[in-house]
């Protein structure tokens, strides 16, 4: 019986039908890029301090010095979270005393902001912070925001595989989308957090089966030779455009509001793939429609201006598929063996590792130094090289020295922001973007590398087991960048060491370039350093691997 691949081989690799579905469903993902990182100045929190009430009879110097200072970057700063007791300070402003000439303020009673806070307006004119008052005892809420939405993809992640499987990757592809933009409109009315966090749970939900379903419904369609660059390149870099797209409806519209209904209307425009995407022929095939699936053939087929058979699958293919059982196997065939263990506990480990950094760094660009807009667009930006150099790596170089380098080098260069002098917040940008390029290289090349270590049996359950720890990652990134507020420097010595630490366990990893994939758990390659009872491995000459390939950022 010939494979899909075998049968669809007259239509050829790129033609104008491949570059169409390239090309659109690439970018159906931009809205991904800007939607995923909104939260980068939906929930920035501007310089704010405690308000002091026109009706409070102060004179501007007792206005001036209603907060006490407090050291930041070893630098005195008022406090965001407390005043001076304003009853006391009317007092000495009626008699005329002066603050610190005649006035120890030090030896003054603090109270907490009981009249609320004053936001700064340089940079941000609203934020779901500066409505909501999610600072101080609140500021808590913020981050809390960002990790549901990660919820949100983390349960995405389980049901999208299995509703693209039962209901199609065409349906599922435009019913998420649809989600993901009706429930950011929706945000956009928010009367509270708690209703902005709900839905911004669902938009999360919405993001990742949307995502997933455009990359399936992809490597289903593409040939061979260009599914590797479709998911590598063309998802990855199309979302890198989206993401730097981000910062610059967010320079020109600074009311969160209006800025989230920006982000939310380019998703209307996807509707019209519909008439342009086809279901997944293989999908079709697996559900038993041939028929639907020999018309999208011979479609694609005319699109190419090439004669098709008239016939595309014989009676007795058609009969062999339709009789195909696949094999059952539980996700405990993941811990049967030691090495199996073992490779699924440093996967994990490598997976959440690089999660954390990548979306860490992420949302970390508000809180470097200069132009809050420029630096996102830079973190946007790096990415793209880091994509292609993964995928040259991926193509001529062994995986586990290309994802330590990647690690060594992101992990290093985030322990030497903290050595960067104050006066040189340049060169701590720079650092920084280095850093986003190796973690971003290596999240690109972790998935080809956790497929390939992973037997035929179990490798979409390997590589989802990983997956989901990555989305473990991604809820506690928010908090990584939490600790900022307490030491500016801990965020990075923490996903530095981290980094390094992962890169320094990725060595232990078998090697796979250029190894065919194993197809059972006792083919599978041995963990470094660890001692097994020899056991024969027989391999047929004439044995291929199959291709695999999967890179995505979500």
């Amino acid at each position: 019986m010939r494979d899909y691949d075998e049968v669809t081989a007259f239509l050829g690799e790129w033609g104008p039908f491949q570059r169409l579905i390239f090309f659109l469903l690439s970018a159906s993902i931009i809205p991904n890029g800007f939607n995923g990182m909104s939260a980068v100045f939906l929930t920035a929190t501007p310089e704010h301090r405690c308000r002091v009430p026109d009706s409070a009879n102060l004179s501007s110097a007792w206005r001036n010095h209603s907060a006490p200072l407090r050291l930041q970057d070893g630098r005195p700063v008022p406090h965001n979270c407390r005043r001076y007791r304003l009853e006391a300070l009317a007092n000495f402003s009626a008699l005329g005393l002066e603050p610190g000439r005649d006035v120890d303020l030090e030896t003054l009673q603090q109270e907490g902001c009981l009249d609320g806070w004053e936001f700064s307006r340089d940079v941000y004119l609203s934020t779901i912070v500066t409505e909501w008052n999610l600072v101080c005892d609140d500021d808590w809420k913020a981050p809390l925001t960002v990790s549901l939405f990660f919820v949100g993809v983390l349960i995405g992640s389980f049901i999208s595989g299995q509703l693209s499987d039962r209901f199609g990757r065409k349906n599922v592809l435009f019913v998420t989308m649809a989600m993901q933009t009706g429930f950011s409109f929706l945000q956009i009315f928010s009367k509270n957090f708690e209703m902005f966090a709900v839905l911004f749970v669902l938009v999360g939900m919405g993001q990742i089966s949307n995502y997933v379903a455009a990359f399936v419904l992809g490597t289903e369609i593409l040939g061979k030779s260009i599914r590797i660059i479709f998911s590598t390149l063309g998802v990855c870099i199309f979302y890198a455009i989206g993401y730097m797209l981000l910062p610059l409806f967010g320079y020109f519209i600074r009311d969160w509001r209006t800025l989230l209904l920006a982000l939310t209307l380019p998703g209307l425009l996807c509707a019209v793939l519909w008439w342009f995407i086809p279901e997944s022929p293989r999908w079709l095939i697996s559900q038993g429609r041939f028929k639907e699936a020999e018309v999208i053939i011979h479609k694609a087929a005319k699109i190419n201006g090439i004669v098709a058979p008239s016939a595309i699958f014989e009676p007795s293919e058609l009969q062999d598929l339709s009789s195909q059982k696949p094999q059952s196997h539980s996700i405990l065939d993941l811990l049967r063996t030691r090495n199996i263990r073992m490779v699924t506990i440093m996967s994990i480990i490598l997976w959440m590792t690089i999660a954390v950094g990548y979306f860490g760094l992420s949302l970390d660009t508000p809180n470097l130094h200069g132009d809050v807009y420029v630096n996102c667009f830079l973190s946007a930006v790096v990415e793209v090289p880091a994509y292609v150099l993964a995928w040259l790596l991926l193509r001529h170089l062994p995986r586990r020295y290309s994802m330590a380098t990647a690690l060594f080098l992101g992990g290093s260069v985030l322990l030497f922001v903290q050595l960067v002098p104050p006066d040189l917040y340049y060169l701590s940008t720079i650092l920084v973007m280095v850093g986003k390029f190796g973690v971003t290289a290596a999240f690109s090349m972790v998935y080809v590398y956790t497929a390939e270590l992973y037997p035929t049996v179990v490798r979409n359950m390997g590589v989802g087991i990983s997956s989901m720890a990555s989305r473990l990652g991604s809820i506690l990134s928010p908090y990584f960048i939490y600790l900022g507020a307490y030491d500016r420097f801990l965020p990075y010595i923490l996903m530095g060491s981290l980094t390094i630490l992962t890169a320094i366990l990725t060595l232990f990893l078998p090697e796979s370039f250029g190894i065919p994939l194993p197809d059972t758990i006792d083919q599978m390659l041995r963990v470094k350093g660890i001692k097994y009872r020899q056991t024969p491995r027989m391999l047929k000459d004439d044995e291929e691997s199959p291709t695999v390939f999967k890179s995505t950022v979500f």
